[in-house]
């Protein structure tokens, strides 16, 4: 059975590709949050986003296909896990400079 959700190879992520998916900010909050290296329900209430459940499960993609996520399938519940050490060792210190960059101001 293939992957539901495929996340690309890491030696075919594009640096370009990740910059750009992280210029939004809602993808860049999610990316703080999980820069705890654990894997974070996908269930919109989890999120505390005020945008409906379609458009995170957009951002959710995105992420995933630029390379940045994978998504942990266990049985009906999906998950979503920062592809931390595989893109630390791709792209050296991008993770650590995209967190330590101030949060985006607040409509």
């Amino acid at each position: 059975m293939s992957d539901p959700y495929p996340s690309p190879p890491i030696e075919e992520v594009e640096l370009v590709e990740v910059l750009r998916t992280l210029g939004d900010p809602i993808r860049l909050q999610i990316v703080r949050v999980l820069s705890d290296g654990e894997p974070h329900s996908k269930h919109a209430d989890d999120w505390g986003f005020d945008v409906q459940k379609s458009t995170l499960s957009h951002h959710f993609k995105a992420l995933r296909e630029a390379g940045v996520t994978r998504t942990i399938v266990s049985g009906r519940t999906h998950a979503i896990q920062l592809r931390r050490a595989e893109l630390d060792a791709r792209f050296p210190g991008l993770i650590d400079a995209v967190l330590a960059s101030p949060p985006p101001p607040t409509a």
